[in-house]
């Protein structure tokens, strides 16, 4: 008996798996690469990162499939709406679902499980939206929740008597003890983050997606330059990142392309900033005060900003003073 599993790399997709492959089943872990998923904080990896360990450590094959076409999708119209965010979670949902089926069907797996847990996140984990999800997916009854199965409807695997319901869990509600004592008994040790992570349940993440959206911006490039630097929107068609820290103003730089504004002091400690869209001389100006704004002036009133455009290689420099507090406010995202 085979099943794919769905695996975040997270703690509780982590004890479903094992705990499924405790009960005979072949699993087969499945992950879903976005560019909105950022479980592991140390390494500033996604989920998929993540999942590796996991295949890893439980000795199963792992299937990444990348779905960041279709999700931008979901996330400009999604049927059953947002979380406190921006966050799709419904519909998200039932798109990972729709794929799963479709690799459930090519391994010849019998049903699809996960690691949710009933109640523990407000929108899409209680038992409507299990529902919901299950139906629009088209796997109603193929969907094993072990950490919560007690609690929920029989499903196909347990009626049929594939997976023995009296030795699977009854976990609900928000709290994590019941994993954390769990995760003890399997002596797993080094999860990244116990309930998976998600940019766009963070409140200024979700004002950088919105204002992209509304500028019909959303783009993977685009994306990227959401997760670093300030963000400072200058007209319908121009935009401006100023990075804070040297790893920002590299990844910054790597994200730059043709056409691209780049801004940096040429002999101050300063950040590197990427304008995009269409620039005049007054922007250039504009960008240069945002700039100069958070160079190290050591007491002077005004900098040397050096610009170009990509892919130009030669710079030219505008002196200017810091943009005051109170109009950098208004560009400010």
């Amino acid at each position: 008996m085979k099943a794919v599993a769905l695996v975040s790399g997270g703690l509780d997709s982590t004890l479903a798996a094992k705990l499924i492959q405790g009960l005979g089943i072949e699993a087969v872990a499945l992950n879903f690469k976005t560019s909105f998923c950022l479980c592991d904080k140390k390494t500033s990896q996604g989920c998929s990162y993540t999942a590796k360990t996991l295949s890893k450590n439980l000795g199963v094959p792992l299937k990444i499939i990348n779905i960041n076409e279709e999700f931008f999708q979901v996330l400009k119209n999604p049927k059953h709406g947002y979380g406190s965010n921006m966050n799709p979670c419904i519909d998200c949902r039932i798109l990972k679902f729709k794929k799963a089926k479709e690799f459930m069907l090519e391994i010849g797996a019998a049903f699809i499980l996960t690691g949710e847990v009933l109640g523990q996140r407000p929108m899409s984990q209680h038992r409507r939206a299990l529902s919901i999800i299950e139906k629009e997916s088209g796997l109603e009854g193929l969907v094993l929740r072990p950490l919560s199965a007690k609690l929920l409807t029989e499903t196909i695997p347990e009626k049929n008597g594939w997976v023995d319901r009296n030795k699977l869990l009854a976990f609900s509600g928000r709290s994590r003890k019941a994993q954390f004592d769990l995760a003890d008994a399997f002596n797993i040790k080094d999860y990244p983050c116990p309930a998976g992570g998600c940019l766009l349940t963070n409140p200024e993440f979700a004002k950088r997606i919105k204002d992209l959206m509304r500028h019909e911006d959303l783009s993977l490039n685009n994306v990227e330059l959401l997760k670093v630097g300030r963000h400072f929107r200058l007209s319908q068609n121009t935009k401006l990142i100023v990075g804070r820290n040297e790893k920002e103003n590299t990844k910054i730089l790597d994200l730059a392309k043709a056409g691209d504004y780049i801004f940096s002091p040429p002999e101050l400690a300063g950040p590197t900033a990427l304008a995009r869209g269409v620039l005049n001389q007054d922007w250039i100006e504009i960008c240069s005060k945002i700039v100069c704004r958070y160079c190290d002036l050591n007491n002077k009133p005004n900098a040397d900003i050096a610009y170009r455009i990509i892919p130009d290689k030669e710079d030219k420099i505008l002196v200017t003073e810091p943009m005051a507090e109170d109009k950098l406010a208004g560009f400010r995202i």
